[in-house]
């Protein structure tokens, strides 16, 4: 195989470059593939046609759909009453609040897909709820920003949707996302053990319990909302609605409860909101646009076959290779963002993952999200950190020391997805096998 060192120093190292210098993810990938477009002799039309191929594509309309019910929920009224439904549930636990704050971010990731999304609306509910309580606030904090970790895994999630784009189009987002339900599930779980465990041990109080009529009637409420997930798995799993048409339903729905139901959405706080998702989706849509011309160009120079090699150079051990991989992914993931994270290493890691390990395409996409999803809680560069620090006004350095448990149970989830397919392939191989 021959090599081209200088094209692959100009589109790796002219990337890596430019980030140092801090411009922009979207506009380093797009100088980094201008550079080495012009080296390779190509003209520079190669950029504009691949950049307008990167967004021709039917699966990613959901992206705008899931960004817009998202909004409509964050602020349609929804949280408060999944909230109130946690509480019901979890409440009269010991550290019944974080509890609370937990469950509730499960259901809220389940609806949102977003970890900043559920850290800014949940975040800003519970922490002064909590403080109020005698909570301290780096564990408030805590909490909250790594409960936020189950949003990337927990269906519907935009990032699943932009694997699956980066992988190719071999992989089956409704599989996808139903592959995300029971280790989302279980990393809650495994959250709420550690803040019980810490709530005892620091004496936070629990809350009390709800009479019978009351309670049917929050739950009654947060049904209406929480349906909005039924609606988009069960739409996908029973071939009702592909992934695309799914969150456009879902969105109308989300937009009939909180108007007709609820009566929280004005005409005006609509606007807001498709003010906020169109700005989102413009970021969005752009990093596609420049991360697939740079996909383009690392299948061109070979990086991902080189990659394997490498890789392989190192150790024929799967469990080593695995342990290395997830290793390089974190430490990835504490210096950049997720979104593009996923679309420059997908192409690169894949091949060596799923066609020379053998792991499941589904099994590797909830490893990456996963990393990926611990570097939003990490420094330096962490978002969902950053909000959480903002929204509870705490530093940055307490709530990372106070996260080290968090980080613990977040990495043995981590370790027990990597080596156990079943935990995210039983359930897409039982519902929605493969033909």
């Amino acid at each position: 195989m021959v090599v081209d060192t200088m094209g692959i120093c100009i589109l790796l190292g002219g990337f890596a470059l430019l980030l140092i210098l801090r411009i922009p993810v979207t506009f380093s990938l797009l100088l980094a593939s201008l550079g080495t477009t012009l080296y390779l002799g190509l003209e520079p039309g190669f950029l504009i046609i691949n950049m307008s191929k990167g967004v021709m594509n039917f699966s990613l309309l959901a992206i705008p759909f899931f960004i817009i019910a998202g909004g409509i929920m964050c602020h349609g009224g929804i949280t408060t009453r999944i909230l109130d439904f946690s509480n019901i549930i979890v409440g009269r636990f010991r550290g019944g609040l974080a509890q609370v704050n937990v469950l509730g971010s499960m259901f809220f990731g389940g609806v949102s897909g977003s970890a900043v999304a559920d850290v800014s609306t949940v975040g800003s509910m519970m922490i002064p709820m909590m403080d109020q309580k005698g909570y301290d606030k780096d564990y408030s904090v805590a909490v909250t920003v790594s409960s936020a970790c189950q949003g990337i895994i927990i269906p519907p999630s935009h990032n699943m949707i932009l694997y699956a784009f980066a992988a190719g189009g071999g992989v089956s987002v409704g599989r996808l996302f139903l592959g995300g339900v029971l280790p989302g599930i279980m990393l809650g779980i495994f959250l709420m053990v550690v803040s019980y465990v810490i709530a005892v041990r620091r004496g936070y109080p629990s809350e009390k319990g709800v009479g019978f009529k009351k309670a049917l009637k929050i739950s009654t409420d947060a049904f209406l909302g929480l349906f909005t997930f039924l609606i988009i798995m069960l739409g996908i799993t029973l071939g009702i609605f592909t992934a695309t048409e799914s969150a456009a339903v879902a969105c109308i729905y989300a937009l009939v409860i909180t108007t007709c139901v609820y009566r929280t959405m004005t005409f005006r706080r609509l606007i807001q909101i498709c003010y906020e998702s169109l700005r989102t989706l413009a970021v969005v849509m752009s990093l596609i646009a420049a991360a697939y011309v740079y996909g383009m160009l690392l299948s061109r120079l070979r990086i991902p076959a080189l990659a394997t090699e490498g890789l392989l150079s190192i150790s024929d051990n799967t469990i080593m290779l695995l342990l290395l991989i997830n290793v390089v992914l974190v430490a990835l993931g504490c210096i950049m963002d997720m979104a593009p994270l996923i679309l420059i290493c997908t192409p690169i890691i894949y091949p060596v993952v799923v066609q020379t390990l053998g792991m499941s395409p589904i099994q590797f996409g909830i490893m990456l999200l996963l990393n990926l999803g611990i570097g939003l809680c990490t420094p330096p560069v962490g978002s969902a950190l950053f909000v959480g620090c903002a929204v509870g006004k705490a530093k940055i350095e307490k709530v990372s020391k106070a996260l080290l448990p968090f980080y613990f149970t977040m990495i043995l989830m981590l370790i027990l997805i990597t080596f156990i397919p079943q935990l995210s392939t039983t359930i897409p191989d039982w519902l929605m096998p493969e033909i």
